[in-house]
Parts: structure tokens; C-alpha cells; sequence
């Protein structure tokens, strides 16, 4: 019986300890009660390297609380010498039918959101330290000034993952 018990939480560990080998940065924030639209969330990182790929990803945790069936981000990357570039980007975040995607057992959905590196692998250009800033942009349909508060959204994070073994 303890033998078995052994094992369990060895390969618990083991799988737990392989995910996070692939992971170069993984950050998250946690929201208060609504991630009003003039909160960005910022994160400064050190390129790893400029050589291999990697994938950079916007992460979230929501509730049953968040209503909307997407979500539009303004995403911005700074680079060490001063190049940036800034995207708004559009994430399905719910089926036709209203259930959330994304992974969890419980009404608390995790979604890893691709920003950079999805359509083809990212290289980081510049050696030194970067900043990723993202805000939420979104609004409801014909209003042309954007949610002030959005609700269902508990946690913005941020990783890295590298596409090399």
C-alpha cells in the first residue's frame, strides 16, 4: 500500500516537473474584482537567448462571471533598444452555446492565449531586458468607448516557453 503511494507521488512530481521544464518566464497577476480598462498589467523579462525559438503567451484565469464569448487585448512588447510593437488581438474565450473554454476541473477556466511564436516561432533580436504590457480593450457592441470595468477575469499572466529541448 505505501509502495503504491510512492509511486503516485513520484510521477505526480515527475510529470509536474516536465511541464514546467519548456517554461522560461511564467508570471501572473491577480485582479481584484474587475480589471478596469486602464489597469495594464507589465512584466519585465531577460531574453533568454537569441538564437532558439520560442512562444510567447498571454495567460488567464476566469470565472463563470466573464460574459462575452471573446476578448480583445492590447498587447505591447518593448524591446532593450527601444523598438515596440503593439498589437490588438482578438481571443475566442466561449462555445456558441456560452460555456467557457479553456482547462480546469472547476468554474475557475485556465486559457493560454498565443501572442507571439504561434504562427511562427519567435527569436528574441536583442539581447537585454524586455517588457510586456497588456490591457483589456473590451466594449460592447455599436459603443464606440471601450468596458470600464470587466468583470470574470481573476488572474493576467504572462510565459515563455521554449520550442527546443
Amino acid at each position: 500500500m505505501q509502495s503504491k503511494t510512492v509511486f503516485w507521488i513520484l510521477l505526480f512530481a515527475f510529470v509536474a516537473f516536465s511541464c514546467q521544464q519548456n517554461k522560461v518566464f511564467d508570471r501572473y497577476t491577480s485582479i481584484s474584482d474587475v480589471w478596469n480598462k486602464k489597469d495594464v498589467i507589465s512584466y519585465h523579462f531577460i531574453a533568454p537567448d537569441t538564437i532558439n525559438p520560442y512562444n510567447l503567451v498571454v495567460k488567464l484565469r476566469t470565472t463563470n462571471a466573464y460574459k462575452f464569448s471573446n476578448l480583445f487585448l492590447i498587447v505591447e512588447l518593448d524591446y532593450p533598444n527601444g523598438k515596440v510593437t503593439k498589437d490588438t488581438l482578438e481571443y475566442l474565450m466561449a462555445k456558441p452555446n456560452g460555456e467557457l473554454l479553456g482547462s480546469g476541473f472547476t468554474s475557475v477556466k485556465e486559457h493560454k492565449l498565443s501572442f507571439k511564436g504561434y504562427d511562427h516561432p519567435f527569436i528574441f533580436t536583442e539581447e537585454g531586458t524586455y517588457k510586456v504590457q497588456i490591457q483589456q480593450a473590451m466594449r460592447h457592441r455599436g459603443e464606440p468607448n471601450g468596458l470600464a470595468q470587466l468583470e470574470g477575469i481573476i488572474d493576467v499572466g504572462f510565459s515563455i516557453e521554449s520550442l527546443t529541448k
